[in-house]
């Protein structure tokens, strides 16, 4: 083991589906229940408008990876073009955000599995779980791919079954003795926005949420072939399917059922199996969302161990994080998110049923770190690289507007998030979290390692 160069074996098909496996799981199969409750099928809307200034984050990370492909992107962006401090939150952040997801995720694959088997501890499958998804992880980084594309494939077919279902139920009777059931359910119980636009301003904090994940593209980049091309077509092509994955998903469950009978069916998506004739519904999403945990994780124990690997590198982390396998694999890094996953599994085998919700929430602000940090080290970005951006074919659009109102629609977000019970909490230990990694960097001394203001490529460790 040395430092080393990550390996470049992931291909487009993996990187395409490692940001759709990164942001479509428990967050639309799960919370898209809770955020109907909020706000009615206006939550559609929520989405869509949330989707447009995801877009703009994507489009300002392109536009950056188009001409500095690295591993660890938005934080060597952050620590490059805005402080040292700005990339060491932002790699701490998405760490932390990784782990706490991935260690949410094994807590609810062993209360999954609990539907087949009631009496199954919940550590055993977790547990299992984390030895699989590791194993792959720490083989090569073709392996983590192979296992992501599957993970994701499964969810994506079964989203794509739902909404071909869905549309012939409500519009040609299909599974409902031929009666067409017609769109009056979006207008109808309460019309749209339901719960007025607090509700539909609460419901955005969630929404956002779902989409956290998206910019796994950028910590690929250091192991994508052919970078410019692989990367761009990836994200000019992955916001508009979560688009429409999201939205077709949700416009068929707010269509299908009055969004206040819901809660009473249970899971969107299975009563929406269930309502075409497939009485297996609940045993074939209870598989889906295992996968949907699973492919989380996967996507935690990578993104988390290569961020790990960049602090090494940069000296902001114990040097050994820094050392790859033989295969180019980061092999401490990876080890200490699973190390981070064990603990998930402990917690599931000492602490309450609710656990995945308290596990889950920590991760919302930390989250959102690295879209506040690529949005403004691209403006800082096109003031240096000025004479490259003449004839560069993946602009951000409408920059540095479109920075702004994304950053601002952000904020309000996380305003939102203050004034609604149920996710103040959830802000506060991310405050919390953002605190405790300013102070560690002042008082280990991390501002004394590297240079303040680094502009070009040979005074930063460009990963």
């Amino acid at each position: 083991m040395a430092n080393k160069d990550l390996n470049r074996d992931l291909k487009g098909r993996h990187i395409q589906m490692i940001a759709l496996g990164g942001t479509i799981g428990v967050g639309l199969f799960m919370g898209s229940a809770s955020t109907i409750q909020w706000t009615g099928p206006s939550v559609m809307l929520a989405y869509a408008i949330s989707g447009i200034f995801i877009f703009f984050i994507m489009r300002a990370m392109g536009e950056m990876l188009y001409l500095e492909p690295s591993t660890g992107s938005f934080a060597t962006f952050g620590y490059k073009y805005i402080h040292p401090l700005a990339g060491y939150m932002t790699a701490w952040s998405n760490w932390f955000q990784w782990v706490i997801v991935g260690m949410a995720e094994i807590i609810a694959v062993g209360t999954y599995m609990h539907y087949w088997f009631p009496d199954l501890p919940a550590w055993i499958p977790g547990f299992i779980a984390m030895v699989i998804l590791g194993a792959a992880n720490l083989i090569s980084v073709k392996s983590f791919g192979e296992i992501e594309f599957w993970f994701a494939l499964t969810k994506i077919v079964t989203i794509i079954l739902m909404i071909v279902a869905g549309f012939g139920l409500i519009f040609f009777g299909i599974g409902n003795g031929g009666e067409a059931i017609g769109l009056s359910n979006l207008w109808e119980h309460g019309g749209l926005f339901t719960g007025g636009w607090k509700g539909f301003f609460f419901a955005l904090s969630l929404v956002v949420a779902a989409y956290q994940g998206v910019e796994l593209i950028g910590i690929t980049a250091g192991e994508a072939k052919d970078p410019q091309k692989t990367l761009t077509k990836a994200i000019q092509s992955t916001i508009w399917r979560i688009l429409i994955f999201y939205i077709g998903a949700i416009f068929i469950i707010v269509t299908v059922y009055p969004w206040d009978q819901l809660n009473s069916i249970g899971s969107p998506f299975v009563a929406t199996f269930a309502k075409v004739g497939i009485t297996a519904a609940a045993g074939i999403i209870n598989f889906v969302v295992i996968t949907a945990a699973m492919s989380g994780c996967n996507s935690g124990i990578y993104s988390a161990g290569r961020m790990l690997y960049t602090l090494g590198m940069n000296g902001q982390a114990p040097k050994f994080f820094a050392k790859v396998s033989h295969s180019g694999v980061p092999l401490f890094g990876t080890f200490g998110v699973l190390v981070g996953l064990a603990i998930g599994v402990v917690l599931s085998y000492v602490a309450p049923e609710n656990l995945f919700v308290h596990v889950y929430s920590a991760s919302v602000l930390p989250g959102m770190i690295p879209w506040f940090v690529i949005l403004i080290s691209q403006i800082q970005f096109r003031k240096i690289k000025r004479a490259e951006m003449d004839n560069h074919p993946f602009k951000m659009p409408f920059a540095p507007v479109t920075n702004y109102l994304t950053i601002a629609f952000l904020i309000m977000v996380l305003i939102g998030m203050w004034f609604n019970d149920d996710t103040r909490m959830s802000l506060i230990v991310g405050i919390g979290f953002l605190g405790i990694v300013v102070i560690s960097y002042y008082a280990f001394g991390i501002d004394k390692r590297v240079p303040v203001h680094a502009q070009t490529d040979d005074e930063v460790i460009n990963l």
